[in-house]
């Protein structure tokens, strides 16, 4: 597979799933595809506001394989597969990139292959073994295009096309980053042109590295550092960190998560408006999401203001009678925010 690093380890998968339906906060993103029994050289495009990372499942006759990640930025595109293939089923596993915090992509697929957190090559992806976890592929029937090859497209409920989608991208990482680009919506304006060009001030930066291919990674390695305003989370242990704010505005307290935070990165969590009290709880998790726990105590970074949670992604503005609503009460920390800005690093005790 042309472009991606090799870092082979064994397991297996399976295959099942006709239509990819992936879901995203305020965005239902579907998979556009036609049929075509053999493959050629395959494309995956993405026309969602998000960078995306890919895995696909390749299943013929009794053997089933895993193979990513595929890194792909708004309105790009990238083979994941070349040459002529013959196979029974192609799958697709995709997810967006930690910097996006509560926004993970979670899939309806009914087939689970394994999969590995760096890249991979799983010969056998039925059977995990190591640090192999499952995950739910979708299978997918790329169109053929008029060179021959196979494309399939990521793209969400708007249907952006390639020039809304990168635009909608660069928003989306300028308010992740604390500049108002608001809303996210893949149309340009003053509102949009003026926090591009503070973020650009801010770092250095001229114009014309906005048409670069790389501007993508550069604001996502901006907006992984600490910040001079809102809230900013830093994962200083070698452990994965799922993390949860909470905010009140004098009404309600809503408490909203899960936000990833991989080991050595930071990340800022959307707290919009101006609200009276920040509350914070974080706590690091294996390759599983099972709670790590150091000195046979959970490693977790909270306080005594017990607030709803639930496992799954969740936002919820009634914080009475967790346990009889499904829910689970978990203490966060208040942060003070008095400065305009305040960076909680999260570090082994």
């Amino acid at each position: 597979m042309a472009g991606l690093d090799e870092v082979r380890t064994e397991r297996p998968p399976r295959p099942a799933l006709t239509r990819l339906l992936i879901s995203l906060p305020a965005a239902a993103i579907s998979l556009f595809m036609s049929c075509l029994p053999v493959f050629a050289d395959l494309k995956l495009c993405n026309r969602m506001s998000y960078v995306v990372e890919a895995a696909i499942g390749i299943d013929e006759k009794a053997a089933t394989a895993t193979r990513g990640w595929f890194r792909i930025d708004p309105a790009a595109c990238r083979v994941v597969l070349q040459g002529a293939l013959t196979a029974d089923r192609i799958l697709l596993n995709a997810r967006a990139l930690g910097v996006y915090g509560a926004s993970p992509i979670p899939q309806n697929g009914s087939d689970t292959l394994c999969i590995a957190p760096d890249n991979f090559i799983i010969a056998a992806a039925r059977q995990c073994r190591g640090n192999q976890t499952r995950a739910p592929f979708t299978q997918i029937t790329p169109t053929r295009t008029d060179d021959g090859n196979l494309v399939a497209y990521l793209a969400e409920d708007s249907e952006y096309d390639d020039e809304q989608a990168r635009l909608a991208g660069i928003q989306r990482l300028l308010v992740i980053a604390g500049y108002d680009a608001a809303p996210i919506d893949g149309v340009d304006g003053p509102k949009t042109q003026a926090a591009l060009s503070a973020f650009l001030k801010s770092r250095g930066l001229s114009a014309d590295i906005v048409q670069s291919p790389t501007f993508f990674a550069t604001m996502i390695e901006a907006v992984q550092k600490p910040s001079s305003t809102g809230l900013t989370w830093c994962n200083d242990t070698p452990h994965r960190i799922m993390a949860a704010v909470a905010t009140d505005d004098g009404k309600l307290v809503t408490s909203r998560g899960w936000y990833r935070i991989d080991p050595g990165k930071c990340l800022h969590p959307d707290v919009t408006g101006q609200p009276r009290h920040v509350f914070s709880f974080a706590e690091a998790v294996d390759g599983e999401n099972r709670v790590i726990k150091y000195r046979d105590r959970p490693l977790n970074w909270g306080g005594p203001k017990e607030l709803c949670t639930r496992e799954s992604k969740f936002e919820v503005s009634e914080q009475g009678d967790c346990g009889t609503r499904g829910l689970a009460p978990i203490g966060f920390a208040p942060v003070d925010m008095s400065s305009g800005g305040k960076t909680l690093r999260f570090a082994m005790p």
